[in-house]
C-alpha cells in the first residue's frame, strides 16, 4: 500500500478529475477511471474488494426504482398537452393584467415542476408556447424569455424533483423529508418572480401589455377557464400528498405518478404507442446515462473516503476554527463558480461526497444544505456561460430572441435566486418548517 498525504491525495484525485473533464472525457468514465486507478495505484488488485461491493449495493437501492418512474411521468406529461391548456388558462384569466401573461407562466411552471421533476421540460414547452404569444402580444423579449428560463429551473426545488432523490441516494438522508423541504422555498422564488415582473410592468406598461378590450373574458368564463388545472392538480396531490400522509413511499408515489401522466395523456387525446415509445426511449436514455455516472460516482467516492482523505479534510477545517458561515460562504460561492461550467448531476456527484460531511462536522442541517444545493443548481442552469436553461431555450427561441437576449434575460433572475439563498441562510424554517411540521 502506497503511504500518501490525505490533502495531497484530495488535490491529486480532483485535479485529475477536472484535467479529464476539460478534454472532454464524459463524466461518468472520469469518475470511473480516477476512482480505480488511483484505487490501484495505492492498494493494488485488493481495491476490487472496495468497488466491487458498493456497486454491487448501488443496484441494491430501492429508492432508484423512483427515478425512472418519475422520469418517465415527466416524458409522458411533456407530450400530453397540458402545458398548452395551462397556458390557455392563464392566458384567459391573467392577459388583462399588466405583466398578467409572464407572471402566469411563472405560475405554470410551477405546476409543471410539481408535474415533472424534470428544469427541461417547462423551459422547453413554455419556450415553444407562451414565448412567442407573449412576444406577439408586445411583451420584453427579456422579460419574456428570463422568466420562462428562471420559471423552469424551480423544477430542481419543488418535488418530485430527480436531483433530490439522487441527493438523498448519496447521502441517505430521508426522500420525503427532502421534498417537503423544498416546497416552500420554491413558492418564495416564484413569488419573488412574480412580484418582480408585477412591479417593473406596473411601472413601465410597455415592458409586459395587458391584452386587448376584445381579447378579454368575463369572470364566469374565467371559472369555467380554470378546468385546465384539474388534471394537473389532481396528479399533483396524488404523488405529493400520498408520501405527505405516509400513505405511500416515494418509490410507490412515483409509480402513482407514472399512471396519473397516462390518464393525463389519455384525457387530452395524446396516449397513443408513438407517443409512449418516444417517452419510453427518452426515459431509458435518461435513466442509462443517470445509471453509469452513479456506478462512477459512488466508485470515486468510496475509494476517496477509504483513503480518509474527506475525514483529513474535515479535521483541517475544525482545526483552523473558522467561522461556519465563512465555510458555507466559501462552499456556495464554489458551486456558483462550477455551475458556470458543469451541469448539477457533474456537480452533485463530484462535491456532495466532499461537502457534506462538512456540513454536518459544522453543525448545520443537512436537510437545510441541500435546499440551499439545490438553489445553487438552480442558479447554475441560468449562469452563463454554459447554463443548460440558456441551451434550453435557445434551441426554441423564435430568431428574433438573440443570444445575447437570453444572457441579459437572466440578470435579474439570477439577482433573485442569490436572494432567496440569502433568505434561507438568514431563516433557516423557510426550508425546515414543513419537512418537521409532517415528518416530525
Amino acid at each position: 500500500m502506497v503511504s500518501i498525504d490525505p490533502i495531497l491525495l484530495t488535490l491529486l484525485m480532483f485535479g485529475a478529475m477536472l484535467t479529464l473533464m476539460f478534454f472532454g472525457v464524459p463524466l461518468a468514465w472520469t469518475l470511473m477511471g480516477v476512482g480505480v486507478g488511483f484505487g490501484y495505484w495505492i492498494w493494488g488488485a485488493d481495491s476490487l474488494g472496495i468497488m466491487l461491493p458498493s456497486v454491487f449495493g448501488l443496484m441494491n437501492e430501492f429508492i432508484l426504482v423512483a427515478l425512472p418512474l418519475f422520469i418517465l411521468m415527466g416524458m409522458i406529461l411533456e407530450r400530453s398537452g397540458i402545458a398548452d391548456g395551462l397556458f390557455e388558462m392563464i392566458y384567459k384569466i391573467m392577459g388583462s393584467v399588466r405583466g398578467g401573461l409572464g407572471m402566469g407562466t411563472v405560475v405554470i411552471c410551477a405546476l409543471i415542476a410539481a408535474m415533472v421533476g424534470i428544469t427541461g421540460a417547462a423551459t422547453v414547452s413554455l419556450g415553444l408556447i407562451a414565448l412567442p404569444a407573449m412576444l406577439k402580444r408586445g411583451y420584453s423579449k427579456q422579460l419574456s424569455a428570463g422568466a420562462i428560463m428562471a420559471g423552469g429551473a424551480l423544477g430542481f426545488l419543488i418535488p418530485p424533483s430527480l436531483v433530490m432523490i439522487l441527493y438523498a441516494f448519496l447521502t441517505r438522508e430521508s426522500v420525503g423529508k427532502l421534498f417537503a423541504a423544498g416546497i416552500m422555498p420554491g413558492l418564495m422564488l416564484a413569488g419573488i418572480y412574480m412580484l418582480y415582473i408585477g412591479i417593473r410592468c406596473h411601472f413601465n406598461p410597455a415592458l409586459g401589455p395587458p391584452i386587448e378590450a376584445s381579447e378579454r373574458i368575463g369572470g364566469w368564463d374565467k371559472v369555467k377557464a380554470l378546468k385546465a388545472v384539474v388534471l394537473p392538480g389532481a396528479l399533483i396531490f396524488v404523488v405529493l400528498g400520498t408520501m405527505a400522509a405516509g400513505v405511500a413511499s416515494p418509490t410507490e408515489a412515483s409509480a402513482l405518478g407514472a399512471s396519473g401522466a397516462m390518464l393525463c395523456a389519455l384525457a387530452h387525446g395524446r396516449l397513443n404507442l408513438t407517443m409512449l415509445n418516444s417517452a419510453l426511449f427518452s426515459t431509458a436514455r435518461i435513466m442509462g446515462m443517470l445509471m453509469w455516472i452513479m456506478i462512477g460516482a459512488v466508485i470515486f467516492s468510496k475509494i476517496y473516503i477509504a483513503l480518509g482523505a474527506g475525514q483529513a479534510i474535515v479535521g483541517q477545517i475544525m482545526a483552523a476554527e473558522l467561522s461556519p458561515y465563512l465555510v458555507l460562504t466559501v462552499i456556495l460561492l464554489s458551486y456558483l463558480v462550477l455551475g458556470m461550467f458543469l451541469d448539477d448531476s457533474a456537480i452533485l456527484f463530484i462535491t456532495v461526497p466532499l461537502y457534506v460531511p462538512i456540513i454536518k462536522a459544522l453543525g448545520f442541517d443537512p436537510i437545510w444544505f441541500a435546499t440551499l444545493f439545490v438553489l445553487a443548481m438552480q442558479s447554475a442552469y441560468l449562469t452563463p456561460p454554459f447554463g443548460y436553461n440558456l441551451f434550453y431555450m435557445r434551441s426554441v427561441a423564435p430568431p428574433e430572441v438573440t443570444t445575447g437576449d437570453l444572457y441579459r434575460s437572466v440578470v435579474p433572475f439570477l439577482a433573485m435566486q442569490i436572494l432567496g439563498i440569502v433568505l434561507i441562510v438568514m431563516f433557516p424554517q423557510i426550508a425546515l418548517w414543513l419537512p418537521e411540521l409532517i415528518f416530525d
